[in-house]
This record gives C-alpha cells, sequence and structure tokens, in this order.
C-alpha cells in the first residue's frame, strides 16, 4: 500500500477518534482519492499506451458527472 493511503487511513482514524464529523468527510474523500490514484497508476502501469482519443473517453469518467449516461 502506498504512503498516500496510510496517511489518509491514519487522518480517517484521529477524525473518526476527534468525533469530527467534518474533519471525518474530508479524511474519508482523501482515503477514496489516493486508493483510487494507486488502482489507476497500477492499470496505466500494466496497459499499452493508450491513443489520444481513448485518453480523452478515460479522463472524462474523472470529471464530476462524467461516468453518468
Amino acid at each position: 500500500m502506498s504512503t498516500d493511503i496510510f496517511k489518509a487511513r491514519s487522518q480517517v482514524a484521529v477524525a473518526s477518534r476527534r468525533k469530527d464529523t467534518a474533519g471525518l468527510a474530508i479524511a474519508r474523500r482523501n482515503l477514496a482519492a489516493a486508493k483510487l490514484e494507486a488502482y489507476v497508476s497500477r492499470v496505466v502501469a500494466e496497459a499499452p499506451p493508450l491513443t489520444p482519443e481513448q485518453l480523452d473517453r478515460v479522463s472524462v469518467l474523472l470529471r464530476p458527472g462524467g461516468g453518468a449516461s
């Protein structure tokens, strides 16, 4: 697991212990982002190079509402 994921998990635990609901929401969002980043990095490292069109389609999924049909 990456250092970013460990840090984010720690932030979730600290906010939870402190009963900091706003901080907990932020920490959970940061943890989800760290996990997503690690996953995408692994997939990209294993995949063959994508065309510019394929990169555009994939990047749309990361934008708000991009994956909605």
